[in-house]
């Protein structure tokens, strides 16, 4: 009789780690939606454990309408709306990659600031190919590490809105 095999879950699946990366997919999902609903309107979020925030103009009942029909595409297979274009992981990558192409351009140019001045248009050139490289970097890595497009059992528990002078933040409550 063969040994039962065990499974060790990763990193991405410890229960904590999970969450938060469904809920920051749920969060882009609903972004999604919302540009659909409100094309010209100028939204942020931020994802945590409990659930998500969306932080711009926008009307309770659409953002739930939005979230709502967000979870539902997002069961339904449509796992490509947890990647959002202007998530926070597209710039960190990109600012790391860029950062670390400049300091590798800075090697071994010597000790004078002069030697440094010169290597500054190679720092230059190779920090700007690295940008260009890390915008699909920044989308493969939203996709596979800091983001989930199966929600699994998250479901949304309540939605509510603070307003403090013109900044309007709702805060989107998950549970699963």
């Amino acid at each position: 009789m063969q040994p039962e095999a065990t499974h060790n879950p990763t990193i991405l699946e410890l229960p904590m780690i999970s969450r938060i990366r469904r809920n920051h997919g749920l969060e882009h999902a609903t972004l999604h939606v919302l540009a659909k609903h409100l094309p010209h309107a100028r939204l942020a979020g931020h994802s945590d454990f409990g659930g998500f925030w969306i932080l711009g103009d926008v009307p309770t009942e659409t953002l739930q309408v939005a979230a709502n029909e967000a979870i539902e595409r997002l069961r339904s297979g449509e796992s490509q709306l947890a990647v959002h274009p202007n998530c926070g992981t597209n710039y960190a990558t990109a600012g790391t990659l860029a950062g670390l192409a400049g300091a590798i351009a800075m090697l071994g140019s010597g000790r004078r600031a002069r030697d440094k001045i010169n290597r500054i248009p190679f720092a230059i050139v190779l920090a700007t190919i690295t940008l260009i490289i890390s915008q699909p970097v920044g989308l493969i890595v939203q996709e596979r590490l800091t983001t989930s497009g199966n929600p699994g059992l998250l479901e949304i528990t309540a939605i509510t809105h603070k307003t403090q002078g013109r900044l309007t933040a709702h805060r989107i409550l998950t549970r699963g």
